[in-house]
């Protein structure tokens, strides 16, 4: 069996359709199938039961693809040694990175990565939490930038910088005399949130866990950017929780509006995210560095208490 033979299974175990496999390996199906048929033949057993729509793995065929895994990262490892040895930093690069950073921090760092590092082809995905972890697992992303900690067991996580939750208080709200606030002064009744998906939702849940809260009568308006928070917001629909790189770029008739807690600070830890195999790890540093090198004079906060954005069952 060869390795192109063993990325050929991989991609029907992940698609469970023999055509799409195929075109996502960009070679005919039926050159798929016919490589896929001499493993099996040569094995003498079968990876997929053929006769269930969607495609199934066989009990002995999903030991083979866990074992088909370890062996093409492997092989994707030789070619990396020989790279660092080189001292070669480039290549393609897939990246991912949450709804709640991109516009943020890409915008920082991205300009002076992809000049440093000009051999580098990087390719940026917007997805959430979910997504990411799954396409790191399934070898799709080199690495990602999230919210952490994930506590996943195949995952690497690298903290950058650690971002303060900041209130937005309408003026006719009984908190917008207050310079700080402190989360018992939330209620969670009446924060408006992101759209379910958003780590940032589950961080404010699970800071908000302990507050005032009528979870029979939960009121909620979902919306999938903080604008629309913030004008309905203005509207007098509640309150919400943004992201302190997100204040920034705020109007100043907005940023009035703005209220810190108390020390500690509540904060989500964003951390650059890999497959523990370490693979492209020379890109991974590049890229850490230049985060790091651009972060540390726009995030100053130190006394902060972290809060997890994994969802609370």
């Amino acid at each position: 069996m060869t390795i192109t033979q063993l990325k050929y299974v991989l991609a029907v175990a992940e698609h469970k359709n023999f055509t799409l496999a195929a075109e996502k390996c960009f070679v005919t199906q039926p050159t798929l199938s016919m490589q896929i048929q001499k493993i099996e033949e040569e094995l003498s057993i079968q990876i997929f039961d053929r006769s269930k729509k969607p495609i199934q793995l066989t009990d002995i065929g999903q030991k083979i693809v866990n074992q088909a895994k370890n062996i093409v990262n492997e092989a994707d490892r030789i070619q990396d040694i020989v790279e660092q040895q080189k001292g070669f930093i480039g290549g393609e690069f897939k990246l991912g990175i949450i709804p709640t950073i991109m516009p943020t921090l890409l915008p920082m760092f991205l300009k002076n990565f992809i000049k440093k590092y000009p051999k580098i082809r990087l390719i940026i995905e917007e997805l959430n939490t979910a997504e990411i972890v799954s396409k790191l697992n399934n070898g799709h992303l080199d690495a990602a930038i999230a919210a952490t900690p994930l506590q996943e067991e195949k995952i690497k996580e690298s903290p950058l910088y650690y971002e303060p939750f900041v209130a937005y208080i309408p003026e006719d709200h009984q908190h917008f005399s207050k310079k700080e606030i402190e989360v018992a002064d939330l209620n969670l009744d009446e924060i408006l949130l992101l759209q379910d998906g958003h780590c940032f939702r589950d961080g404010i849940l699970n800071l908000c866990k302990n507050s005032n809260s009528n979870e029979i009568n939960h009121f909620t308006i979902e919306s999938g950017s903080f604008e629309t928070l913030i004008k309905l917001a203005d509207e007098g629909l509640g309150t919400t929780l943004l992201p302190y790189l997100h204040t920034l770029d705020l109007k100043e008739t907005d940023k009035v509006k703005l209220r810190h807690f108390k020390e500690p600070k509540p904060a989500r830890e964003i951390s650059l995210i890999y497959p523990k195999n370490e693979l492209k790890i020379q890109i991974i540093e590049a890229l850490r560095t230049t985060i790091a090198g651009v972060i540390k004079g726009a995030i100053v906060f130190q006394n902060v208490e972290i809060i997890s954005p994994v969802a609370k069952k």
